[in-house]
């Protein structure tokens, strides 16, 4: 069995177990639902051309996101709603879409690596790895998968709440997302707890724009 392409790394034991990488798409951003993804690759077939999806361009992305989907033994993505980031914090809220992007694999996994400091109550070993998308080629799959698909609903949901340019900037506080924000109001979309949205619902009269 051939080892993926450098720059990855892959420990020894993950040659030998079902190996899935993890990892989220969206904890920063103001609005919208935080995505995870869980991908087990087939080590022996090496994806050309992949790496950390914040690496690549929106095409290099979309190219991936299909290839991913046609090579990998198996992949499943997994949400945590605003509803659920403004009840749990988004940290929990991430390790929540990674713990359902997991179950729905149909595959049980022997070792998980996750992107990051902290690994979610799993069923089997996990890591986690600091720049883990850079690392480990299971985990870069997986933040494309992530991304792609947020990055997907985000442009859809632009056509549903106008205004905002959701499609540009998918969510995050850019300077035209909180000229929007001042101009329109916060939507159902936005996350409450985060600290720009939560500061315009302070201004009397201030409600969540549905």
């Amino acid at each position: 069995m051939r080892k993926v392409n450098l720059p990855f790394i892959l420990e020894e034991d993950a040659l030998h177990t079902r190996v899935a990488g993890v990892d989220e798409a969206g904890r920063g951003p103001l609005a919208g639902d935080v995505f995870a993804a869980a991908v087990i690759l087939d080590h022996a077939h090496p994806l050309d051309g992949l790496t950390d999806s914040k690496k690549l361009t929106p095409a290099q992305r979309e190219r991936l996101f299909l290839l991913i989907q046609e090579k990998a033994v198996a992949f499943a993505i997994g949400r945590a709603s605003v509803k659920e980031i403004d009840a749990l914090n988004i940290l929990q809220a991430s390790m929540l879409a990674m713990t359902r992007a997991v179950a729905k694999l149909g595959i049980a996994p022997e070792l998980i690596y996750v992107d990051g400091n902290k690994c979610p109550p799993f069923n089997c070993q996990a890591k986690a790895l600091v720049k883990g998308d850079s690392r480990i080629a299971s985990i870069a799959a997986a933040s494309v998968l992530a991304k792609v698909t947020r990055d997907r609903e985000m442009e859809q949901l632009d056509l549903e709440f106008p205004g905002y340019g959701l499609a540009q900037h998918k969510g995050y506080s850019t300077q035209d997302h909180m000229a929007a924000l001042r101009e329109l109001g916060p939507s159902r979309l936005h996350r409450k707890s985060f600290g720009p949205v939560a500061e315009l619902l302070k201004y009397p009269g201030q409600t969540v724009n549905k």
